[in-house]
This record gives structure tokens, C-alpha cells and sequence, in this order.
């Protein structure tokens, strides 16, 4: 299936799918939810935690005799004998207050001295939960760290690509001009191009439904304007980074797994604490299944809601409403108005044209954090306006 948006004309709209396909080895990809399932349960399955008190915890440092500043370190506690792996020695650093990075460059027993000086007279906590295996350390966090589960992350994915016709998206494939593309869903899904990766450490899921793109309206030149669903959602279960889902609609995604032409992104976290896996349970797998299965009335009405309110005829009126509704500085709302201008052929409107104009001009920012942080003031607009 192949369809045409002006995904070129509102620009990449978020790049953080792009930065996990960019980082991720070759054995950190997956091409289908299913297998990267099966990993991560196999994987937990190995895995015990277990909570351990900080005062009878030793760090021995196993030195390789022909290279003395290489080597393994060990965690030994009333639990057994573990090696670090380089998350959990950065986490029991932090606990002991040593700087992981000088330790680093230290021979192994030399840098063990360090951690055990640390832990027994500079150490954070008095007990510890550890997560690992026999011949691997995963983690070492807080007592109270709340432990989501990648696997849970991906069942939920998987349970909700079955139920619709979330996948892998495809890919822009070609410029047609005037900010216009051809849109290509069907792209075989490989390693090179998948949007599904995990680790060790953590899960990362990006999913469409690109085979049911939505009418939101017109362009300038008669053509429909189209977006489709997407979402991603994280997690780490070693203390890497909190849980997540985002959701929003978007008009594109490139070779490169670049989003462009993002509306509506919403976002929502849950920070590893005692409650997270109830948290997860009772907020974030409701609110994720209530996007994938939902219509699209709920988007469609706030399209239409943006454009029934007016920002004024006067173009003070306009420079006002993007100063102060969408919290623009007076240079970026002067330079949206006349983006808009240029593009569209005529003046801002309503706050729907106000929104095209953020996303515009918010193109000729090279920095993708403030790139995004100004497109995020578009998201104001819509807010406000439902």
C-alpha cells in the first residue's frame, strides 16, 4: 500500500526512534514482536533478585595476570558470588561515591580496595536490591525500586499488534515536491530497518498503524492531507531509565527512522518506585490499549476545534496569540506568521493555522532539543483548544 502526505513539509517532528535504530547492534534488533519476546522471558527467566545488606557486601577484584589492568569484578555477598557487568559496577560506584570513570583505569583489585573502602565508610544505603544471575550481575538499586519487566513492556505490545494492524512502519520512499512524499507501508521488515530493540538493559517498541491513514483536511492544492497512528513505549528493568508510552499521529517516517509531521504527542511515564508495577498495571496498559483500539474521532474533533477558533484579522492580534497562547517568544511568533504566509499564501487564521506555523518554522532550528521543545508549543495550542 502506497499514499502520498506532505511529511516534508512539517519536518522531523521527533528523533528519538531515530537515535535507538541508529545506536542499536545487530543483536539488539529484532523483526518481530514475538521473538523479541521469547528473549526477554527466557532472559528473566535466569534472573533472581534479592535484597542484600550493604555491610556484608565485598567487591573482589579478579586481576588477568598477563594484562594486570584488566580483569573482573565480583560481588560477593550472603547470597553468593557475582560478577559486575558495566551497569551494575557503574551502580555500585555510585553507591560506594567513586568515580566509575577513574576506576575504569584501575587494575581490578585496586579498584575493588576502592569500592569496599567506599561501601564500608561512604556508602548511600544500608541494604540493596540485587538482580542478576549466577554468572552475571545485572543490577544493583534501592530496596524499594519498582521492577517493570521488559517482557511485560512487549507482551502488552504484542497483545495490542494482534488486536489491530500495528507493525513495523514503512518508509518514505520518494519526494514528490511541494513538501509532498510517496509513503511506502508495506516494506518487507529486516534488521536494518526494524523499530523493535532490546537488551540487556532495556526495551525499546515503535509501532504504526500505517495501512489506515486518517483525512484530517485538505492541502494547498487539493490534495487529502493524511497521518496515521503511532506510538512507541521503553522501559528498563535495571534501573537504566523510567517505563514510558508516547502517543501521537504522524504524516511520515523515513529511511532513517525519523518522524516527521508530528500532531498531537502525548506522553506518559512511570518512574521505577515501589508502586511502578501497579502503576504500570493500572495507568499505562488501560491508557495504551485505549489509544491502539480507539477511532480517531477524539483527534479529528480537536482538528477541527483548532480551526473554528479565530485568532483575530489584525496582525496584531495574531503575533499576540502565538506570544501568549502558545508561549512563543515576539521574534519566533513574528517569524511563524510570515512562515506561514510564504507557505500557505495567506495569513494565520485560526489556531489550526497556528499550529502548521510553530511546525514550520521550527524546521529551520538545527538543535533537535529546541527543535522539539517549540514544536511542543504547538501541542499547547491543542491543549487549549480541547
Amino acid at each position: 500500500m502506497q499514499y502520498q502526505t506532505n511529511a516534508q513539509a512539517h519536518g522531523i517532528g521527533n528523533s528519538e526512534v531515530s537515535k535507538q535504530w541508529f545506536n542499536r547492534p545487530a543483536d539488539q534488533r529484532f523483526t518481530s514482536l514475538t521473538e523479541m519476546l521469547s528473549f526477554k522471558r527466557n532472559d528473566a527467566m535466569q534472573l533472581n533478585s534479592r535484597v542484600v545488606d550493604t555491610h556484608k557486601v565485598e567487591i573482589i577484584g579478579a586481576t588477568d595476570d598477563e594484562n594486570p589492568i584488566h580483569g573482573d569484578l565480583l560481588l560477593q555477598s550472603e547470597t553468593g558470588t557475582q560478577p559486575l557487568n558495566n551497569w551494575s559496577f557503574n551502580q555500585v560506584s555510585q553507591l560506594a561515591g567513586a568515580p566509575a570513570a577513574f576506576l575504569k583505569t584501575l587494575p581490578a583489585d585496586l579498584a575493588a580496595d576502592n569500592l569496599n573502602w567506599g561501601l564500608r565508610f561512604n556508602r548511600s544505603r544500608e541494604t540493596v536490591k540485587t538482580y542478576g544471575k549466577r554468572d552475571e550481575l545485572r543490577a544493583v538499586t534501592s530496596e524499594s525500586y519498582g521492577r517493570i519487566h521488559d517482557h511485560e513492556i512487549i507482551s502488552q505490545c504484542l497483545t495490542l499488534s494482534r488486536q489491530g494492524d500495528w507493525k513495523v512502519p514503512g518508509a518514505m520512499v520518494k519526494s514528490l515536491g511541494d513538501g509532498r512524499v510517496m509513503y511506502d507501508a508495506d516494506l518487507p521488515v529486516t534488521l536494518e530497518n526494524t523499530t523493535l530493540f532490546a537488551s540487556d538493559r532495556d526495551c525499546f517498541i515503535f509501532l504504526v498503524d500505517d495501512h489506515h491513514p486518517i483525512e484530517i483536511g485538505k492541502l494547498s492544492n487539493g490534495d487529502p492531507d493524511l497521518m496515521f497512528r503511532g506510538f512507541y513505549a521503553w522501559n528498563s528493568e535495571v534501573g537504566a531509565r523510567t517505563a514510558g508510552v508516547a502517543a501521537f499521529y504522524l504524516r511520515g517516517v523515513c529511511q532513517n527512522r525519523c518522524l516527521w509531521g508530528v500532531e498531537n504527542f502525548q506522553e506518559m511515564t512511570i518512574r521505577h518506585t515501589k508502586n511502578a508495577p501497579l502503576r504500570f498495571a493500572a495507568e499505562m496498559q488501560p491508557a495504551l490499549n485505549s489509544f491502539a483500539k480507539g477511532n480517531t474521532h477524539t483527534f479529528l474533533e480537536g482538528v477541527e476545534a483548532a480551526k473554528a477558533v479565530s485568532v483575530g484579522k489584525e496582525e496584531d492580534a495574531k503575533l499576540e496569540f502565538l506570544h501568549k497562547r502558545a508561549g512563543l517568544s515576539k521574534t519566533m511568533a513574528r517569524a511563524a506568521n510570515a512562515r506561514h504566509l510564504k507557505e500557505e499564501g495567506r495569513p494565520i487564521e485560526n489556531a489550526w493555522d497556528a499550529v502548521q506555523a510553530i511546525t514550520a518554522v521550527a524546521r529551520d532550528v538545527p538543535n533537535n532539543d529546541q527543535r522539539i521543545t517549540l514544536e511542543q508549543r504547538a501541542g499547547i495550542i491543542l491543549d487549549a483548544v480541547a
